[in-house]
């Protein structure tokens, strides 16, 4: 069975930019002008409110990716490969779903760290935005080991521990490098503004690597077999 692992990175587009009544939605109950901001940071969560900037992809027995990133076209990288992973970069997010689906749609299991809750309907929301089709059931039974394995599912027992931890959480308890060293989620949309893009990039790969390891040590001394 063919599995990739999928890690996405989220930059909202900024309250300025939405439209009247969806910033009006958003800010309700905001009145100061630390509250408007908390409201502004927040954007990047929901995909009503920002766009997919980074799309990483692993092939969890190959150590093969691709990684698709946005970057304005006259400030993109050259098209380049670090580590077994070839970086490509698209000037418009529906492009870059387009390539996502066509790429996913040959793998025969998903793997994800909270990508049920965060990157599959995030992906499958900005997609139906632009009107593009899925290719792949990203959002199957949650108890079937077959079509995707969140791990924040598999490793908090399907919510029967009651403390969810982050995957920098998971990975210092295991001994594996954390991806979250050098830069975290909470930083994309100011590296974003900034046109830190391939930055972005990288650190999305580095997810992918360890989530490859900890699906890995799951297997390994977690998961049961007969």
């Amino acid at each position: 069975m063919s599995r990739i692992i999928l890690d996405i990175e989220t930059s909202g587009v900024g309250l300025d930019a939405l439209d009247p009544a969806m910033r009006q939605y958003m800010l309700r109950g905001a009145e100061t002008k630390e509250q408007v901001q908390e409201v502004d940071d927040t954007l990047s969560f929901y995909p009503l409110t920002a766009q997919v900037v980074a799309i990483g992809l692993l092939n969890a027995d190959t150590l093969k990716g691709e990684m698709y990133y946005l970057a304005p076209a006259e400030q993109a990288a050259l098209p380049l490969e670090e580590e077994g992973v070839t970086f490509e970069a698209f000037a418009e997010e529906a492009p870059m779903l387009e390539k996502f689906w066509l790429t996913v749609k040959g793998y025969d299991s998903v793997v994800t760290y909270n990508g049920r809750g965060f990157d599959c309907p995030f992906l499958l929301t900005r997609s139906a935005i632009h009107k593009i089709e899925p290719t792949k059931e990203l959002m199957p039974n949650r108890y079937s080991s077959d079509e995707h394995i969140d791990l924040m599912d598999r490793l908090t027992f399907f919510g029967s521990v009651r403390r969810r931890f982050s995957l920098d959480m998971w990975c210092r308890a295991f001994g594996i490098k954390s991806p979250k060293e050098e830069v975290s989620g909470k930083q994309v949309p100011e590296m974003f503004r900034d046109g830190r893009y391939l930055e972005i990039a990288r650190y999305c790969a580095r997810d992918l690597f360890a989530t490859r390891e900890l699906l890995m040590y799951w297997e390994k001394y977690m998961r049961y077999r007969k």
